[in-house]
């Protein structure tokens, strides 16, 4: 008789109710992706931008440092989403040094597939001496992009693109730092053409006290669109003792009014626990970024930067996290 193979790290008890704890499963294979994979000599690969393409396959759009600390994007193709990935000889998006929006790199994409402009809009961070704002591109192969601009100054980031318009308008979802504040929170705009965008529109806040979530929190891959709503992946923060610690939570938020939550999940559903999550560049992190749906199977498959160091994935089945996610209180859970 042959022995059951061993669980992958944060499997869940098959017996156990659905719970926080036991949504998502590591893959064995992590990290899926580390510098190593790469062509050309880099120091770090994580944040990627997920997508699925009319093949079945699998492209994610990557945070690549090189080797001065700089960022730029590189797309990296898989058949099934985990292994076997091509990676690009060259960047698809990179800064330039001409350009003071984003002369020290670009960071952190999320794509989206939006049918209506038959292609793929990548939202991602511009960096310069300005400060982090957003900027979107337009790419119909992940070969080429369309650079549509910055479309949020500084200081801005975080963003992600719902795939359709709400209401006769596009949504992007994203995180402007208050100079009197410093909060940073959850925010959406809205735009008729994806260039003129108007005021910011406040959605998600990061609560007060010692929660997982109470110093920032950012939008993670674009929300996926639900019967209940759109289900949202977010990134929370909390300072530690030794240093700041990054989780990813859950939202829901009304179909046809993205700015009003449904339902927030008071627990983490993914936190630094493995080596690859808390040894790297940047120790304790797990920052969700890219999400892909199977319809046929029900599985998520989450793909999250680890330490900002390396790219590993989650899966979880949309049923359960959707009935996880209704059982949460409705709305805010506490004040901001």
């Amino acid at each position: 008789m042959v022995a059951d193979p061993p669980a992958p790290v944060g499997a869940a008890n098959p017996s156990a109710p659905v719970s926080a704890a036991n949504l998502f499963v590591r893959h064995p294979a992590n990290p899926i992706l580390t510098a190593d994979a790469w062509p050309y000599a880099v120091n770090t690969v994580f944040n990627p931008g997920a997508t699925t393409t009319p093949d079945g396959g699998t492209v994610l759009v990557c945070r690549v440092e090189d080797r001065r600390g700089v960022s730029h994007l590189t797309v990296a193709r898989s058949d099934d989403g985990v292994s076997g990935w091509r990676v690009d000889p060259k960047p698809l998006l990179e800064g330039d040094e001409d350009d003071p929006t984003n002369r020290w790199g670009v960071e952190d994409p999320r794509v989206t597939r939006v049918d209506a402009m038959d292609g793929w809009v990548i939202a991602y961070t511009a960096y310069g001496p300005a400060g982090p704002c957003v900027a979107l591109a337009l790419t119909r192969d992940f070969e080429t992009v369309e650079q549509l601009g910055v479309v949020m100054p500084p200081e801005d980031k975080n963003a992600c693109l719902l795939p359709r318009k709400v209401d006769g308008n596009f949504i992007l979802f994203h995180r402007p730092t208050s100079s009197s504040s410093h909060r940073a929170d959850v925010w959406l705009s809205r735009s008729s053409d994806l260039r003129a965008w108007s005021n910011p529109e406040p959605v998600l806040a990061a609560r007060a006290g010692t929660w997982w979530d109470s110093v920032r929190i950012g939008m993670g891959p674009p929300p996926l669109e639900t019967e209940h709503g759109w289900l949202g992946i977010y990134h929370g923060v909390r300072n530690t003792v030794a240093g700041p610690a990054y989780r990813a939570g859950l939202v829901l938020l009304d179909l046809a009014d993205p700015s009003v939550v449904k339902h927030r999940s008071p627990e983490w559903v993914l936190s630094p626990a493995t080596d690859y999550e808390r040894q790297g560049d940047v120790p304790n992190v797990v920052f969700p970024s890219g999400l892909v749906h199977d319809p046929a199977t029900d599985e998520l498959r989450l793909y999250y930067g680890a330490a900002d160091t390396s790219i590993a994935v989650a899966t979880a089945r949309l049923s359960e996290v959707l009935a996880y996610l209704l059982t949460c209180p409705e709305g805010e859970t506490i004040e901001p």
